[in-house]
């Protein structure tokens, strides 16, 4: 008896090799209305970073499925099986690699964690020093309103914790759940990469394949374009630290990683831009409070200006007009939030390819 074909990773079947049966109408709308529903549930339920890594890890381990089968197989006692083996080694390499990179991170981390107590209080003595000049400067039923000191700042922050004790937990929570979600996300995504597709698909299930294909398009193009976006956020935010603040007499500390994080950060739209924002602000803070100004005023310039920037180069690659691609940027972060904001070029991308393959724009 012939021994039927292996499907890896690397040799994932072409669509000439998987029969497709003649979907009726009413499937093809039941697929539209599931594919629907899917996405909006996400949004809902605040399960975006779940679904971004799992087309994060469906894309890195087919590419590192790729690369790993052309290496493997110029090893002569791996030839037949290099295949195989390629789709496991990167399936180990998308699922550990990011804990190694967190573990890095964390052991690199440790010293600014055993002197976080020392920074607190230099942190501390520098605001009340602050606001003491601010106290002698004000007018005094203005400064009255003022801290007069450390242990009194101390006092305000410890209340202020305690009254914010509930959201605190709960944003703990959510970040938390978010992580969770996310690293779930890369296992689906990994294991769906290097699962053998079936010879067979029932009408529904065929449908439902091609609305996840053209899903996972559409973010392909939006990776490709937030590549740019980030390279060019980078590019901006180094002439400001490496030129710009020189020039004013101002050096940040730490300048090389800041740039580094700059364009890390950058890749996760919108989101990794705030958070490169803030961490920009606080170390221009450990200079001066006019310094910190600064960097704000320049960094909500740039983040203002990434939606123009964002419209433009994911509407270049999705052919999709800036006016259009803006329009949704708005309404989906008036309806959803920040998380809207982050989906609206992926869901847009989306929906547009569906309609041009229905001939319908």
């Amino acid at each position: 008896m012939a021994k039927k074909p292996q499907l890896t990773a690397a040799a994932v079947p072409t669509t000439a090799s998987v029969h497709r049966p003649t979907a009726s109408r009413g499937v093809m709308v039941a697929s539209y209305l599931l594919m629907l529903g899917a996405l909006m549930l996400v949004m809902w339920e605040h399960l975006l970073p779940g679904l971004i890594c799992v087309c994060i890890g469906f894309l890195a381990t087919r590419w590192f499925a790729r690369a790993l089968a052309a290496g493997l197989r110029r090893i002569p006692a791996l030839n037949q099986r290099g295949d195989g083996w390629a789709g496991v080694l990167a399936v180990v390499l998308v699922l550990v690699g990011p804990i190694a990179l967190i573990t890095l991170l964390l052991s690199q981390a440790r010293e600014y964690i055993v002197d976080a107590p020392d920074q607190y209080r230099e942190l501390l003595d520098y605001t009340a020093r602050t606001i003491l000049e601010l106290r002698s400067k004000l007018p005094p039923e203005i400064a009255a309103y003022l801290p007069e000191g450390a242990a009194e700042i101390q006092r305000v922050i410890a209340n202020y914790l305690r009254a914010q004790a509930g959201s605190l937990a709960m944003a703990g929570r959510a970040w938390l759940h978010g992580l969770l979600f996310s690293y779930v996300g890369l296992i689906v995504g990994s294991l769906a990469a290097v699962a053998a597709a079936p010879l067979r698909r029932l009408p529904l299930a065929e449908q439902l394949h091609q609305r996840v294909e053209t899903f996972g398009e559409a973010f392909g193009q939006i990776v490709a374009a937030q590549f740019w976006i980030a390279a060019f956020n980078t590019l901006l935010t180094a002439i400001f630290l490496l030129f710009l603040m020189p020039l004013w007499g101002a050096h940040l500390p730490y300048t090389p990683a800041l740039i580094t994080l700059t364009f890390l950060a950058g890749l996760v739209p919108i989101v990794g831009n705030l958070v490169c924002n803030s961490v920009i602000t606080l170390v221009g803070l450990s200079v001066s409070p006019i310094t910190a100004l600064a960097c704000l005023v320049f960094l909500i310039v740039i983040h203002k200006a990434e939606y123009v920037i964002n419209a433009k180069v994911v509407g270049a690659r999705t052919q999709m007009s800036v006016w259009e691609l803006l329009a949704v940027m708005f309404v989906a972060e008036a309806v959803f939030g920040p998380a809207g904001l982050v989906a609206a070029p992926l869901y847009y991308a989306y929906l547009k390819k569906e309609l041009q393959a229905a001939a319908l724009v």
